[in-house]
């Protein structure tokens, strides 16, 4: 295994940032006090050498969710830049759309630039060094967002760092009346029945899937509640499947389960 570490004198506030890289995989990790043994600290993203594109970790295949229901975004948010993979991902695919990131931790930025194939930005990729909740709660930035996508986590990844109603408030404001948000959940019970009901405060509906490895559940927040048809969403996580290899079907299970347990 080896690890590489990326340092500025200018950014010495921030947590340092570093690689490691096993079996293929390259993944990003955040040092900390609690995480002095790099081995031990939580991978923050990861990607897979041989298809830097593709999105190696099942949970952040799943922040995809929103792709069952609105495949013609303009404008796509992610909070909390992670190794880029959702950038690079949204970027690519929707050509037609403007993709921001937003991450507080410059040396996670550069380090994406530098180890992580993010590209420079352009006319359609913008990626901010700023706090996320400044710029939810900017409001020139209000009703002009098709989909958020938020997975903040500080090094010692105990919980998401921004969990309060006002965030998620802010989040929903940014949003166009159809948009969409999803949220990593890394988190114990508590912390994850709170994020929910904060969501909850500010959405119509907020759905989540199954825990999947090491406690992540994502959900998703739909600012006007959709019409739900399975066998039309079956057919759409096929296509899903086949033309952006993500385990679509597998959402669409979680999706319905969800639903059976809420009519109980």
């Amino acid at each position: 295994m080896k690890r590489r570490s990326l340092m500025s004198p200018s950014t010495i506030d921030y947590p340092d940032v570093f690689v490691s890289e096993f079996r293929g995989v390259r993944s990003l990790h955040l040092a900390s006090e609690i995480n002095a043994d790099t081995s031990c600290a939580p991978i923050q993203g990861s990607m897979r050498l041989a298809v830097p594109d593709q999105i190696e970790l099942e949970y952040v295949q799943q922040m995809n969710l929103w792709m069952l229901f609105d495949m013609l975004p303009k404008h796509i948010v992610q909070l909390g830049l992670g190794a880029a993979s959702l950038t690079k991902f949204c970027y690519r695919h929707f050509p037609d759309a403007l993709v921001t990131a937003v991450d507080l931790n410059p040396k996670v930025i550069a380090m994406c630039r530098e180890q992580f194939k993010l590209p420079p930005d352009d006319d359609r990729l913008r990626v901010l060094d700023m706090d996320a909740f400044d710029f939810v709660r900017n409001r020139a930035r209000h009703g002009t967002v098709d989909v958020i996508q938020v997975d903040l986590y500080d090094a010692e990844a105990d919980g998401p760092v921004l969990d309060s109603p006002e965030f998620y408030e802010a989040c929903a404001a940014c949003l166009t009346p159809e948009g969409m948000m999803t949220v990593n959940l890394f988190a114990n019970d508590v912390q994850r029945r709170k994020n929910i009901e904060a969501m909850q405060e500010y959405f119509d509906v907020v759905v989540w899937l199954p825990e999947v490895h090491d406690a992540n559940v994502v959900a998703i927040a739909f600012k006007t509640a959709p019409e739900i048809d399975f066998e039309i969403l079956y057919q759409r996580a096929a296509i899903l499947r086949v033309n952006y290899k993500l385990q679509a079907p597998v959402w669409v299970n979680g999706l319905k389960a969800w639903m059976l347990r809420e009519e109980d």
